[in-house]
C-alpha cells in the first residue's frame, strides 16, 4: 500500500515548513515557506555556507551604519534562502515581510515590493513568490494593495475567522490558519488534551474551508502549524497543508489508509461558526456586517474586525505572540549577521 504521505499528496498540495535543503530534496514538497526563524537556522547550516558567504561578502562592500548594513545583508540572505528553495521545488516560496511592520500599511507594501524586486534581480519572477503578511487589519490592507499590483500574498498568523474573511475580501491569494497554535492555547486554557475530532484548531480550519467553498471564495486555505499526525489526517483534502519534516517523515513511514475529510464538492451547508457568535452577532448586527451569516460582497469593516478580534482572547494573544516572536528572531538574525560582518 502507498504511504500516508503519497495518499495525502493526491488530496492536498504539500508545502514544507522548513528551510532544510536536504529535507526538501528528500520529501519533494510542491512549495516551501520561510520566516525569520527558518532563516536564522539556515545561517548555522553547512548546506547554506556558500549562500551565507556571498551575503556577507556583499555586505562588507557596503558603506554606512553597521546596523543598516546588517539589516540589508539579512534581507539579502533571506532572499538567497528563498532562491535555494525555489531551485528544489516546482511551486512557490513564501517570504515574510518584517514583523515589526505588521501595523503599518504603507511600510508593509513597500517592503513587499522590495522583496519582489530582489527576487526579480536574481531571475525569479513574482509568480513564484508569495509575500507573507501578518493578518492584522493593516497587513490585510497591505495585501489588498499588493494583490491589485499582481503580488500574491500569504496571510499568516491567522487564528480567527474574521481574519480569514477579511483576507478573502481583500483578494489575498492564500491564508494560513495556524492549527497547532490554536490547539496549544486551548489545551493550556482548558487544562486538557483534544482528540483530532474535537481539536479547536482543526475545527477552525474546517469551518473556514467549508465557508470559502460554499461561497465560491477563491482564496486558498493552507492549514499550518501542526502538532501531530491526527491533526493532519483530520484535514486531509484541505487546499494546502504546510508540514514540518518530522511529520512528513512520519506520514511517509506510515501506510495506514487515509480518508479524505475536506472536499469542495462535499461542503455542508452551514454558516461560518465562531466561538463568540452570541456576542459578535449582536455587535455586528448593530454595525454593518453579520459574520454569523456573512453576505456575499459585503466586506468586514475595521470596527467590526477589531471588535471580533478583541472578543477572541485566543486570537488576540496568539497573533501578538507570533508577531513578537518573528520580530525577535528577525532582530537576532540581524544581530548575528552584524557580528559576522565584523569578523
Amino acid at each position: 500500500m502507498t504511504s500516508s504521505l503519497e495518499q495525502l499528496r493526491a488530496m492536498s498540495t504539500i508545502v514544507a515548513d522548513t528551510g532544510d535543503l536536504g529535507s526538501v530534496e528528500r520529501l519533494k514538497p510542491v512549495d516551501c515557506t520561510t520566516n525569520p526563524t527558518i532563516v536564522l537556522r539556515a545561517i548555522e547550516s553547512e548546506a547554506y555556507t556558500d549562500v551565507v558567504h556571498e551575503a556577507l561578502s556583499w555586505g562588507r562592500k557596503r558603506s554606512g551604519d553597521l546596523m543598516r548594513i546588517a539589516a540589508a545583508t539579512a534581507d539579502r540572505l533571506a532572499i538567497s534562502v528563498g532562491v535555494e528553495l525555489l531551485r528544489r521545488v516546482p511551486g512557490y516560496v513564501s517570504t515574510e515581510v518584517d514583523a515589526n511592520l505588521s501595523f503599518n500599511v504603507a511600510a508593509s507594501a513597500a517592503k513587499a515590493r522590495q522583496i519582489i524586486a530582489d527576487y526579480e534581480e536574481r531571475g525569479i519572477q513574482r509568480d513564484r513568490v508569495l509575500i507573507k503578511l501578518a493578518a492584522t487589519w493593516e497587513g490585510i490592507r497591505a495585501a489588498e494593495i499588493l494583490q491589485r499590483e499582481g503580488v500574491m500574498c500569504n496571510m499568516t498568523l491567522l487564528f480567527d475567522r474574521a481574519q480569514a474573511i477579511a483576507s478573502a475580501d481583500a483578494g489575498a491569494f492564500l491564508i494560513s490558519p495556524f492549527v497547532g497554535r490554536i490547539y496549544d492555547w486551548h489545551k493550556k486554557a482548558e487544562g486538557r488534551d483534544f482528540s483530532a475530532e474535537d481539536d479547536p484548531g482543526v475545527e477552525s480550519v474546517r469551518n473556514i474551508y467549508n465557508h470559502f467553498k460554499s461561497e465560491g471564495i477563491e482564496t486558498i486555505v493552507m492549514a499550518a502549524s501542526f502538532r501531530n499526525i491526527g491533526q493532519i489526517r483530520a484535514l486531509a483534502g484541505c487546499d494546502r497543508l504546510t508540514i514540518a519534516p518530522s511529520l512528513l517523515d512520519a506520514l511517509e513511514s506510515n501506510s495506514d489508509q487515509l480518508e479524505r475529510v475536506l472536499s469542495p464538492g462535499a461542503v455542508p451547508q452551514q454558516p461560518l461558526r465562531r466561538p463568540t457568535d452570541a456576542i459578535c452577532h449582536w455587535f455586528v448586527s448593530e454595525n454593518a456586517v453579520d459574520i454569523k451569516h456573512p453576505a456575499p460582497g459585503v466586506p468586514i469593516d475595521e470596527v467590526t474586525f477589531r471588535w471580533i478580534m478583541n472578543e477572541d482572547a485566543m486570537a488576540t494573544e496568539k497573533l501578538a505572540e507570533g508577531i513578537r516572536t518573528f520580530a525577535r528572531d528577525l532582530q537576532e538574525l540581524r544581530h548575528q549577521v552584524g557580528l559576522r560582518l565584523l569578523q
